[in-house]
């Protein structure tokens, strides 16, 4: 027997270990099949649990229904038997008038023929002789006649109502025979109870919607018990890979340092340095981009507002009227110097991914139409035809603010490469599932060269009699219309103009 125990033990030491080996050679597998067995388990464990509590809280459903059923046929009962003795009482001439709650007593035979009534007419010659044998109740809208034999004497009782209003939600008061005197038919398991004396019979329904709706709203909290420890789990294990991954890195890194020769280690110190200040030196230029967001705009705009005050001689006259060209030429420079500043540093978020875009489904047509009837005016001063070609609604999906920085910026490219008494003409189309909005001018268009470099930020086409800015805008254009799933494409030939097209992703319909 020892010997066999000796034998065992270094096989499943052996066996325990290649697990351990394999394992930890395959660690993400390994963390995420024990991330979903303990999710199962708990699943597993919150279901069972779900059912249990289900069965209990039908059980508890049906004790109470049932308790209902026969409060219900009580009370029925006891109606029924006050009825009764009214209708015997109006029959011996003990009572001559009726009770708030009765609207007719009839009095007749077992052939229908009425000897005896008091209050709205009850036909006596359909129902006399169903009661001859036993007590007949027959329900009606708001309303129940009682229908007994006495003696010789058929008596039929109407009152109302035979339970109040209230006691009838999700319950049904039926004859022997199954027709309904008072409530709704219920469909589904049904608990019955008899009305003591009277052939009636109570039903309620086996599994009341309002008692297990309160049962129902406890299911968040078990969607919490099965998710809660699951991602708990879930979200520690990935840290605990990547911490561990991070180390091992660090560990492999160290010996193969150790392992190759002097030049190599000294060739993979220089790549860490220089990845480190790659790193380093985006940083810094984000954090120089968000100060000088601040410290350029600031003093430019302390600069525009003053060379104002000058020109427009706020507080008294310049002395001079070189004075007043001054401040005029300073606040343009001003102007112009923050509206490149500003697309500097609007490019500068886009390439960060700092720039806002929300996204939304709008119609490309007003967007456009907008942009046209703000570039009119300078088309006009120009002598330059802009015309907007007409289309039907195009529906896409972009952020309306970054469409209307693109199409502006297009507009004004357009509109400063084409010579005075040109032509500017804007098309919107369809075109496999996307819209494309295009700018074709008359201008002097591009070389090849010139058109393979558009859209590369700070390249900047020279013409003639023509003032040109940062060489910003086309870069601005292209990064937008990417990020926001579209794309530009510019057709050029030099001499012959220029079409810019600009795609973006038709709206899809809900």
């Amino acid at each position: 027997m020892a010997g066999h125990t000796i034998a065992i033990r270094p096989i499943f030491a052996t066996t325990l270990a290649k697990v351990a080996s394999v394992s930890t050679r395959h660690i993400r597998l390994t963390v995420i099949l024990c991330v979903v067995v303990i999710s199962g388990s708990f699943a597993a464990a919150g279901l069972l649990q779900f059912r249990l509590e289900t069965a209990n809280a039908n059980r508890q459903a049906a004790f109470f229904e049932a308790k209902r059923a026969h409060d219900v046929a009580a009370m029925v009962s006891e109606t029924l038997s006050r009825q009764r003795k009214i209708g015997r009482q109006f029959a011996t001439g003990e009572i001559f008038t009726l009770p708030p709650d009765v609207s007719a007593i009839t009095v007749s035979d077992a052939l229908g023929k009425v000897s005896a009534a008091i209050g709205e007419p009850i036909a006596m010659s359909g129902i006399a002789g169903l009661a001859v044998d036993q007590p007949v109740v027959i329900g009606g809208r708001g309303s129940a006649t009682v229908v007994f034999r006495q003696g010789i004497d058929i008596i039929a009782v109407r009152f109302h109502p035979l339970v109040p209003p209230g006691v009838l939600n999700h319950l049904e008061i039926a004859s022997a025979s199954g027709a309904t005197i008072a409530g709704a038919p219920i469909n589904g398991g049904t608990i019955a109870a008899a009305v003591p004396a009277w052939p009636l019979k109570v039903l309620v329904p086996r599994e009341n919607p309002d008692a297990l709706n309160a049962w129902y709203g406890t299911l968040p909290l078990y969607v919490f018990v099965i998710l809660g420890p699951a991602l708990v789990g879930a979200w520690l294990a990935a840290v605990f890979v990547r911490e561990f991954e991070r180390r091992a890195k660090a560990s492999e890194a160290i010996r193969n340092l150790r392992s190759t020769r002097p030049a190599e280690a000294r060739l993979l110190v220089r790549l860490a340095n220089a990845e480190r200040a790659a790193i380093e030196s985006q940083r810094s230029k984000s954090e120089f981009i968000a100060h000088m967001s601040h410290e350029l705009r600031t003093p430019l705009n302390a600069v525009i507002g003053f060379a104002e005050v000058i020109e427009r001689g706020f507080y008294g006259p310049v002395g001079h009227k070189k004075y007043i060209e001054y401040a005029h030429d300073i606040g343009m420079a001003g102007r112009a110097l923050h509206t490149k500043v500003g697309d500097i540093l609007e490019f500068a978020d886009i390439e960060a991914g700092r720039y806002p875009l929300k996204p939304e489904r709008f119609d490309l047509v007003d967007v456009v139409e907008s942009c046209v009837d703000e570039s009119a005016g300078r088309a006009f001063s120009r002598q330059i035809t802009l015309n907007l070609l007409p289309s039907d609604a195009s529906p896409v999906f972009a952020d309306p603010m970054a469409v209307r920085r693109i199409l502006t910026n297009l507009l004004s490219n357009a509109l400063t490469y084409t010579p005075d008494g040109g032509r500017i003409t804007v098309t919107i189309s369809e075109d496999a599932g996307a819209i494309a909005v295009a700018v074709a001018d008359s201008g002097s268009g591009f070389s090849d060269s010139e058109r393979a470099a558009a859209g590369k930020a700070f390249r900047r086409f020279q013409r003639a009699g023509v003032s040109t800015g940062t060489g910003l805008g086309l870069a601005i254009v292209v990064a937008l219309a990417r990020r926001m799933g579209g794309a530009l494409r510019l057709e050029s030939e030099q001499g012959h103009g220029t079409s810019a097209e600009l795609r973006l992703p038709k709206a899809q319909d809900h």
